[in-house]
This record gives structure tokens, sequence and C-alpha cells, in this order.
């Protein structure tokens, strides 16, 4: 199974200081491996108008997206940016994953945030998520992750400390129910 434009969602018994109750958006995976996007870990006291700012990119004062969170997507290469959008073309280096995501490690992208050249929505994260060939797919057995259908929502608009909820119940599951236990019966 090709999980490219799927949610993996954390257990609750997945016990890892950097991945415990964490959605991630996969955003390739092939027979090398896989590589994903944290979306609900914000980095506090890091927002969108603090990333430009330091790369000198002047945008305009009154925009929402300057006050967007900034989120650790992984601890792979965290000091690269990457950038979920809404697709929009022209970007240099813009991979569209689905028909609602794209993604870019472009300064482009970054210049068009308060233009009109902004796609419609916006998600800044430093680093990634990373799996070795099979890795990801053992530890799905090992039963650490659900698997689910991304929604373009839980990325861009679902309040952030409810994604790892919302994204479980698109299967219908409510994470609260789930044992923290874990043995085999």
């Amino acid at each position: 199974m090709n999980l490219k434009n799927h949610f993996i969602i954390a257990m609750p018994t997945l016990d890892d200081s950097m991945f415990s109750h964490s959605v991630i958006y996969i955003c390739e995976h092939n027979r090398d491996g896989a590589m994903g996007i944290m979306i609900n870990k914000p980095i506090i006291e890091l927002n969108v108008a603090t990333i430009l700012a330091r790369l000198e990119i002047t945008s305009p004062t009154s925009c929402a997206e300057l006050e967007q969170p900034v989120f650790c997507g992984g601890p792979i290469a965290d000091e690269q940016g990457f950038i979920l959008h809404t697709p929009l073309d022209g970007f240099a280096s813009s991979i569209q994953i689905s028909d609602d995501v794209m993604i870019s490690t472009s300064l482009d992208a970054l210049k068009s945030i308060g233009s009109p050249e902004q796609p419609q929505n916006i998600f800044l994260a430093l680093g990634y998520s990373s799996w070795q060939s099979l890795q990801l797919e053992n530890e799905i057995a090992r039963n650490d992750w659900l698997v689910a259908n991304a929604d373009p929502q839980i990325i861009y608009e679902v309040a952030i400390d409810e994604r790892w909820q919302k994204a479980a119940q698109s299967l219908g599951i409510n994470m609260s129910t789930i044992s923290h236990q874990v043995g085999n019966a």
C-alpha cells in the first residue's frame, strides 16, 4: 500500500517524545522509504513573521498568515523549511502530492505570503520525518501508527490541539477510549 497523501496517527501507546500524539502527513512513500511532515507540533515562540524576518523577506504587515505558527515537521534537517500549500503553479520547487496539497522548499513560496500570488492555504514546517525501506510498514504492523486518508482541512483549518483526535475520528476512532496499555490478549 502506498501511503503518499495519507496521515499516520500516533497510537496512544507510542512512547517517543518527538512523535507522541503526532499526526504526520506522508508526502512520499516508495520502496526506498517514506517522508512526511508532522502537522500538529508547533514550535513555541516561532511564527511565519519571525521566519520571514530571519530570511530578510519583507511582507505586508497586516496579513493573517504572518501570525501562524511554524511547525516541527520532524527531526531530520530541522533548519530546512517545508511549505505545504494548496495547489498553485509558479513556484520553483513545488511538487504536487494530491489535488489539495503541494509541497515546496522554495523561497518564492515564502515571498508570496501576503501577496496576490500566495496560495489559498499555507503551512510552514522546519524539518521532516523519514523512514528507511519497510521501516514505516514495520511500525504500522507493530501498531505504533493508525493510517487514514489525508484531509487537507485537518492540515490547514482544524485547531492544532484537535488535529490528533480529528485525524483519528476520520477513521471512527476516539483516541481517549483506546487503552494506553500494551500487551497480548
